[in-house]
């Protein structure tokens, strides 16, 4: 028998993503489900618009997080650059119509002028609200992120001179709404959201293996879950705030 001493030939590609049709029928199979009609397709991509809502509320977004930022001139009503924000004579920077939807989350807020990078402490709403005097002038400090349907960006106190801001902001996930379209979702998270696929139909169209694949998706979001929040908490130095269990 010849003894085949050549080089191994491995795959050069790494493209691997399910488009839609192909995860609403890994998440049927899953289920014990093979045929499915035009409706029970329409409900499964409504099963997954829900589902990525569901991660939202979670905070398992970390990948639609953005860098951006807007000039903020003291004395004036609105915001020149990006254009994201306009301000109300009471220092009030409200996100844009056009974008303000797709915001979730603004995490992390930085001022910055001629004499360097200031970092703004995030309050409540009740701190905020504390403040009488909401019109002093000074470099912005502290933001409170009202998270409205039209959210508002609330600072204190009001910018003194002319500052550029960064800002970290969440966006919300793009709908999933053609079938021959690919979710914008990172490959490492497609088994956790055919795992919620397969447990979302289950409770439609299969509750006896509910249970099951229930347990197989909170052992999915466990784990990248976890793998997410402690890069994102290593990055921004707050490993010390986790458990140990999770290092």
């Amino acid at each position: 028998m010849a003894i085949n001493t050549g080089t191994p030939s491995y795959s050069t590609t790494a493209g691997f993503i399910l488009d839609l049709d192909s995860l609403i029928e890994e998440a049927y199979e899953r289920c014990g489900l093979q045929d499915r009609t035009g409706y029970e397709l329409k409900t499964a991509r409504r099963s997954i618009n829900l589902l990525i809502a569901e991660w939202a509320n979670r905070g398992l977004n970390l990948w639609t997080i953005q860098r951006r930022s807007a000039t903020i001139v003291a004395g004036t009503q609105s915001i020149s650059g990006t254009t994201l924000y306009s301000v109300d004579s009471a220092g009030n920077a409200t996100i844009d119509a056009n974008d303000s939807s797709q915001i979730i989350d603004i995490d992390t807020a930085v001022m910055s002028n001629t004499n360097g990078d200031f970092s703004m402490t995030r309050i409540g709403r009740s701190t905020y609200l504390d403040y009488t005097v909401k019109t002093t002038q000074g470099r912005p400090s502290q933001f409170y992120f009202e998270r409205t349907i039209l959210p508002t960006f609330y600072m204190f106190p009001q910018a003194d001179s002319t500052y550029t801001m960064t800002y970290y902001a969440s966006l919300r996930m793009t709908d999933i709404n053609q079938y021959t379209k690919n979710a914008q979702i990172p490959f490492r998270f497609m088994p956790c959201l055919v795992a919620g696929l397969a447990y979302y139909v289950a409770m439609k169209y299969a509750p006896d293996r509910v249970q099951l694949l229930k347990s197989i998706y909170e052992e999915e979001l466990v784990i990248v879950w976890y793998h997410d929040k402690i890069i994102f908490y290593r990055s921004y130095k707050w490993v010390n705030t986790l458990p140990v269990s999770l290092l």
